[in-house]
C-alpha cells in the first residue's frame, strides 16, 4: 500500500514523497482513512511507529479541502484545529510536521509554549493560524489574556494524552474543552493504556474509531535491550568506559532527577565526555540548543530527565542509557522508545543497583520479558553493599506514583543469576 490510496491530495503526497516516505506504517494505513471520514478516534501505538504522521497528515487534507473565508469577531480568521502535547519538545516537532507535509496547501500553523516570551505568541495570532499546536499551561495563560480564541475549533487531536495525564494536566485539559464548541472531531492518541485514558475517552469521544497496532505496554522487537548490575557509586564510570570501549555517539541517557543529570554531566565533562542536559528548570533556549546540536551530531550525550521521554524523534538514534531506572515502569517503555524506531535497530542499556530491583521487577512485569542482569568485566559488584530507599523524584505536586511494591528498598528483592561480559 502506498499513501496515494489513503485518499490524501497530490500536494500532501507530494510533500510525503519528498520527506521520502514512499508506504504508511501500520498506525498510519489505519488512522489516516478513520480521521478522513470525520469520526472520533482514540489510537494507541508504540513510539516510534510514525504517529504523528497519522493524524496531521490527514488533518491537513480535512482543513485544505474545507477552505473557507469566515472570520472572527475580531476579523481575524479562526483557529481551525488545535493539537496539545505534555511538553514544549514535542509541541516544536508536531508543528514542525505540519508545516513539513503542508508545505504545499494554504494553511498556516503556530506552536505555542512556555518557557518562552508571550509577546510574540500574542504578535502571531493576531495574523492567520489555522492550526494550533500547544502545551496546556502556556494555551490557558494567552486564554486568560483573552488573546486567543478557541469557539471555532472544528478538530481537537490530544497528542500522548496518557503522558499528559501522568504530568497532572487533567485539570487544564478539562478547562480548555469547555472553551471549544461541541460539535467536533475528537482524536486521543496514547502510547499506554491505562484507566484514566479509559475515563477520559469517555467524557470525550463520541462513538469512536479504536485503533491499537501493538500489544499494550511493550517494547518494539528492534531494541536490544541490556541490564548491566552495578554498584551505585560506580555507574558514571561504567557509562563512561560503555561510550569509550564502544565508541558511543548520540547517547540519550536518562536519570531521576534534575539535580542528577546536571550533576552527570558535570562527571561526564570531568572524563572528557561532551554532554549537556534538558530537564524543566532549563530554559527553553538552553533546552533547544542542547537537542538542535544532539540532533545534527555535534554532542555526545544527552542527559535528560522524562520530560524528554516523549516527543524526541531523532533520526536511527543508536543508543539509550537508564542510568536511573524509572519509579515507574511505563516510563521505561517511553524512555527507549526513543530508539529502534520505525524499523532502525537501536540498544537499550540499563544501569541497575542493588536499590533497583524491584523497579526492575516491575519493569519485567509490564513489559512481559525477562532482562538478565549482566556485570561487565571490572565492574564487580559488592555483595556487602545494602539497598536503600529511592527518592521519588517528583517536583510536582500530585501525590507520588509508585507501581506496587516501589515504595520500599528493595532489600527483600532476591539477587539475580547474573553473568560477566567483557
Amino acid at each position: 500500500m502506498s499513501f496515494s490510496t489513503l485518499g490524501l491530495s497530490k500536494e500532501i503526497i507530494r510533500a510525503v514523497t519528498e520527506r521520502g516516505y514512499t508506504k504508511p506504517t501500520p498506525i498510519q494505513m489505519q488512522a489516516i482513512p478513520a480521521v478522513l471520514s470525520g469520526g472520533d478516534l482514540l489510537a494507541g501505538a508504540q513510539t516510534g511507529t510514525g504517529k504523528t504522521a497519522s493524524f496531521t497528515l490527514p488533518l491537513l487534507h480535512l482543513l485544505s479541502s474545507d477552505q473557507n473565508n469566515k472570520s472572527t469577531a475580531t476579523g481575524y480568521s479562526p483557529i481551525r484545529a488545535l493539537i496539545l502535547t505534555p511538553t514544549r519538545e514535542l509541541a516544536a516537532q508536531v508543528e514542525e510536521s505540519v508545516k513539513d507535509y503542508g508545505k504545499y496547501l494554504k494553511l498556516n500553523s503556530m506552536a505555542m509554549f512556555g518557557g518562552v516570551s508571550i509577546n510574540p505568541q500574542k504578535q502571531r495570532l493576531r495574523g492567520r493560524v489555522d492550526i494550533l499546536v500547544a502545551t496546556p499551561g502556556r494555551l490557558l495563560d494567552h486564554v486568560h489574556q483573552r488573546t486567543v480564541n478557541l469557539s471555532n475549533i472544528e478538530v481537537l487531536i490530544l497528542d500522548e494524552a496518557d503522558r499528559m495525564l501522568d504530568m497532572g494536566f487533567i485539570n487544564d485539559i478539562r478547562r480548555i474543552l469547555s472553551l471549544l464548541p461541541k460539535q467536533r472531531q475528537n482524536l486521543l492518541f496514547f502510547a499506554t493504556f491505562s484507566d484514566k485514558i479509559k475515563t477520559l475517552a469517555a467524557g470525550l469521544l463520541n462513538h469512536p474509531t479504536m485503533i491499537e497496532v501493538a500489544r499494550r505496554n511493550v517494547t518494539a522487537d528492534t531494541i536490544a535491550q541490556k541490564a548491566y548490575q552495578v554498584d551505585r557509586d560506580r555507574k558514571r564510570q561504567l557509562l563512561a568506559h560503555l561510550i569509550r570501549q564502544d565508541n558511543w555517539y548520540q547517547v540519550l541517557v536518562f536519570t531521576r532527577t534534575k539535580y542528577g543529570a546536571d550533576r552527570l554531566v558535570k562527571q561526564l565533562g570531568e572524563d572528557r565526555i561532551q554532554a549537556l542536559a534538558i530537564h524543566g528548570n532549563k530554559s527553553q533556549g538552553a533546552r533547544t540548543h542542547a537537542l538542535a546540536k544532539f540532533k545534527n551530531g555535534s554532542l555526545q550525550v544527552l542527559v535528560a530527565t522524562d520530560i524528554a521521554a516523549r516527543g524526541l524523534d531523532i533520526s536511527e538514534l543508536p543508543h539509550v542509557v537508564n542510568f536511573d531506572l524509572p519509579n515507574v515502569p511505563e516510563d521505561y517503555v517511553h524512555r527507549i522508545g526513543r530508539t529502534g524506531r520505525a524499523g532502525a535497530n537501536g540498544e537499550a542499556v540499563s544501569l541497575v543497583c542493588v536499590d533497583e530491583y524491584q523497579l526492575l521487577a516491575d519493569i519485567e512485569k509490564l513489559i512481559e520479558q525477562r532482562l538478565p542482569l549482566q556485570v561487565v568485566a571490572g565492574f564487580g559488584i559488592n555483595p556487602n553493599t545494602k539497598a536503600e530507599p529511592i527518592p521519588n523524584g517528583k517536583q510536582n505536586k500530585q501525590k507520588p506514583r509508585r507501581s506496587k511494591g516501589t515504595a520500599r528498598s528493595s532489600k527483600t528483592q532476591s539477587p539475580r543469576k547474573m553473568r560477566v561480559v567483557d
